[in-house]
């Protein structure tokens, strides 16, 4: 079917979707000259009117181009004036597009998107909130600008946000970012499904690419979409003072309407566990637990990194010294709390009521660096590094056990082979040379024994063959404790 499509029918598909893009682009670009922000406050022209009808009309067409030949929508949109925020989730492709076009909401955008050729153009009718990765404060201002908007009695457009963040495979609902709850207006929720027999929709961090994704998409002869427009939920005193509460029962009222689990992993964790660094985390690493009591604890991923050099140097000053609870407490800067003893709890490997804070400094350049291995090791090597700025076996192990979020590793095999002298230690250079020599020095001489089959250590497969399944097996797997790192 896809060799027969591709010679027949895709090429009219993409060009005739094209060509809908291209006529959409001048509508767009004249009904957006001139405009500000108190014009936009103000109701649509009799001309702008026009303009919107068409552009959806053509943005309809371009999706049959696609063979979404039937959009069925359930449940009433909400009026602005009612729900100023459409929070819409799973959020699983591209082509959820369809309800930004079918509503023209206003949405999030990275500012570098107004330039994309053609598309910048329609992204900026639809008059979206930008956000720039060059300013440092942006985020502030995203929200405010947001509160600003959902704040205005119905003044501006909607504002369609997916609040998971980034892609996931529609198997579970991930933590819900917080800012389309931060206003503490109501919002209307708003569900997506797929119902496709053959699932070539989805894009996430793993599997096909966004070229693959559009061509095996237009090889199908009919794609199904659903939309659903859930009841308006109105928060209570505590979730307008909670955007996190907020965010967690909007999220739990989604996933009842899809009959999904929620998963209390973030973006971030993904990221983390599917990060493309030469150290591959096994799926049972504790670093993803790790990871949320970073969160819980309120260290926020945009000072991370500040955070990680100001932990490190104190480590430094600190050596071997091994701290309890209450120096780990004051080593953070933060009270002794149910997070803190759980995070503590991690570390402590003999239950002894102590812990090496050289290990939570490696755990948090993992976390703050999932990708980016040798820095990590070369932080490593200057917390557990003798004068002479050497490590032993041991330390290695320490740090490479450390840095997967593993119990026990062995790395005999790898010591010796950095250590081509026989020394009995080394440096990071020596390390550093046979990375560069081995990039792939983790598979060959650290996986190979510790992700067999046996070893129970191996990734589990996606559900839909395209992205790992990161949801907890059961709702009663969620509400387990957290378990030790090393026991």
């Amino acid at each position: 079917q896809i060799a027969f499509m591709t010679l027949t029918l895709f090429p009219i598909r993409l060009f005739f979707a094209a060509f809908m893009m291209l006529l959409a682009w001048p509508f767009a670009f004249i009904a957006s000259m001139g405009s500000d922000e108190q014009e936009l406050e103000k109701p649509l022209s009799w001309w702008r009117k026009i303009v919107d009808v068409l552009l959806k009309a053509i943005m309809r067409m371009m999706w049959l181009a696609g063979g979404f030949h039937w959009i069925t929508v359930k449940g009433r949109r909400a009026l602005p004036a009612e729900a100023a925020i459409l929070t819409v989730a799973p959020h699983s492709s591209y082509f959820d597009a369809i309800p930004v076009t079918m509503t023209f909401a206003s949405i999030v955008m990275k500012a570098e998107s107004k330039d994309i050729p053609v598309w910048g153009t329609l992204i900026k009718y639809i008059r979206p909130v930008f956000v720039s990765r060059s300013d440092q404060d942006s985020r502030r201002k995203t929200v405010e600008e947001i509160k600003r908007r959902a704040q205005s009695n119905g003044k501006w457009p909607q504002i369609m946000i997916f609040p998971e963040g980034t892609c996931t495979n529609r198997s579970c609902l991930i933590t819900f970012k917080p800012g389309a709850f931060i206003p503490g207006v109501p919002v209307q929720p708003v569900v997506l499904r797929y119902p496709n027999k053959l699932d070539t929709i989805t894009w996430t961090w793993q599997g096909p690419g966004a070229f693959e994704i559009l061509w095996l998409t237009l090889c199908q002869f009919h794609n199904s979409v659903e939309i659903e427009f859930l009841p308006v939920y109105t928060p209570s005193e505590e979730e307008r003072k909670n955007p996190v509460l907020y965010a967690n029962n909007v999220r739990r009222v989604m996933a009842e309407a899809l009959g999904v689990s929620v998963t209390d992993y973030t973006f971030e964790d993904c990221q983390l566990a599917l990060a493309e660094g030469q150290l591959r985390l096994p799926s049972d690493t504790c670093l993803l637990e790790f990871a949320k009591l970073v969160r819980s604890l309120g260290l926020k991923p945009e000072t991370l990194e500040d955070d990680l050099d100001k932990y490190a140097a104190s480590a430094m000053k600190m050596k071997k010294e091994k701290v309890d609870l209450k120096e780990f407490s004051a080593y953070l800067e933060f009270p002794v709390s149910q997070t803190l003893e759980c995070m503590f709890a991690l570390f402590d490997e003999k239950e002894d009521g102590v812990i090496d804070i050289r290990e939570f400094v490696i755990a948090l350049s993992v976390v703050c660096k999932p990708s980016k291995t040798l820095e990590t090791i070369q932080l490593a090597f200057q917390l557990y590094q003798s004068e002479g700025g050497t490590v032993t076996e041991e330390d290695l192990a320490c740090i490479l056990k450390t840095a997967m979020g593993v119990s026990q590793i062995d790395v005999t095999h790898l010591f010796r082979a950095v250590d081509e002298e026989e020394k009995g230690k080394i440096t990071y250079d020596d390390f550093y040379t046979f990375a560069v020599l081995h990039p792939h020095f983790a598979e060959e001489y650290l996986y190979a024994d510790q992700m067999g089959a046996e070893s129970g250590l191996k990734r589990r497969s996606a559900p839909n063959g395209i992205c790992t399944d990161f949801s907890p097996d059961s709702i009663e797997d969620q509400r387990k404790p957290l378990q030790k790192k090393l026991n």
